[in-house]
């Protein structure tokens, strides 16, 4: 078996990331991008369209794990055809990759999905695992996408879900917007402040998806997603105090309403809800954490990126 380690769709942030991480262990890390190119140096690009078995499934061949985090950002406004596009690259990518390890020799032995806290919808009861779904758009993508997932066994391939929280790290992603808010003293509570932040470090997240691949013990879906959420007044209260900033005025519902459609081009709704999501089977599979303090996570970022590490991230 070799050390080749497939990530699809991931030219983003979490796939970046998990790049990187890898190139650290030693494994070689296989990116399917639309391009062949891409600006980490610790990934190999290949091209793939993200919906139909092509020249890339050969890298599958023999692969130690395949890694899916493609589908289209859900940070857009919420349009009939951006909504499609949501569903669709999602269930594409999963069909496409389900057909390439069907049709290999020496399929990989796992099959790592990343998805979703959402679909848990807006909640501030206290979700693990066996939790009702809520309800919603974003909730019907989630569970389509995880039905998709499961629906045809794969003999060879073991398969982890992972619904994956807010992932706070470094090189992308939207924690850089909150920053400058707060640099401008306009980082205040988001509408009521108490809808919830399921966050977790990206570090945490890396170590998850790794032993997701090493651990054959891991089957089924998992929430990924730090052991201590915080309300999004709490979130941004201890943003502030990390950025050494005081007081700063809140954000009322109408107000994120009118700059997420007129000035961030996004759906409301990704900031104005929320969900309080804990990692109880990941827990009770022995996973420890290194990162369960959020003033300690963002100093660790924050503080790495004074030292010339570069931006941030903040993703889902």
């Amino acid at each position: 078996m070799s050390n080749k380690i497939i990530l699809a769709g991931g030219s983003g942030f979490l796939g970046n990331a998990f790049a990187s991480f890898l190139s650290e262990k030693g494994y070689e890390a296989v990116i399917l991008s639309r391009s062949a190119s891409g600006n980490n140096p610790h990934a190999r690009y290949v091209a793939w369209d993200g919906a139909a078995v092509g020249e890339w499934a050969a890298e599958l061949e023999g692969s130690l794990a395949v890694v899916n985090f493609a589908g289209k950002s859900v940070n857009c406004i919420y349009t009939k055809k951006n909504k499609a596009e949501i569903i669709q690259s999602r269930l594409s990518s999963v069909k496409a990759l389900t057909d390439a390890i069907l049709a290999c020799k020496n399929p990989p032995p796992v099959f790592v999905q990343a998805g979703s806290l959402a679909i848990f919808g807006d909640t501030r009861q206290l979700c693990d695992e066996e939790a009702p779904h809520g309800e919603g758009f974003s909730v019907e993508v989630c569970k389509r996408w995880e039905e998709a997932f499961f629906a045809v066994e794969l003999p060879k391939t073991r398969k982890v879900l992972l619904r994956i929280g807010f992932a706070l790290g470094k090189n992308g992603g939207a924690l850089e917007p909150l920053m400058n808010l707060v640099t401008y003293n306009l980082g205040g509570t988001v509408g009521s402040g108490d809808q919830y932040i399921s966050w977790l470090h990206v570090d945490d997240l890396n170590e998850m998806i790794f032993a997701a691949i090493q651990n054959e013990q891991l089957q089924g879906t998992y929430n990924a997603t730090g052991p201590t959420p915080v309300t999004n007044r709490e979130f941004m209260q201890t943003l502030r105090k990390v950025m050494n900033k005081g007081w700063a005025p809140p954000a009322p519902a109408p107000l994120v309403w009118l700059g997420a459609y007129l000035v961030m081009r996004t759906e409301p709704s990704l900031a104005l809800t929320g969900r309080n999501c804990v990692p109880k089977k990941l827990l009770d599979a022995g996973f420890s954490f290194r990162f369960t303090d959020l003033e300690e996570a963002l100093r660790d970022i924050i503080e790495t990126n004074e030292h010339g590490a570069g931006a941030f991230s903040f993703f889902r």
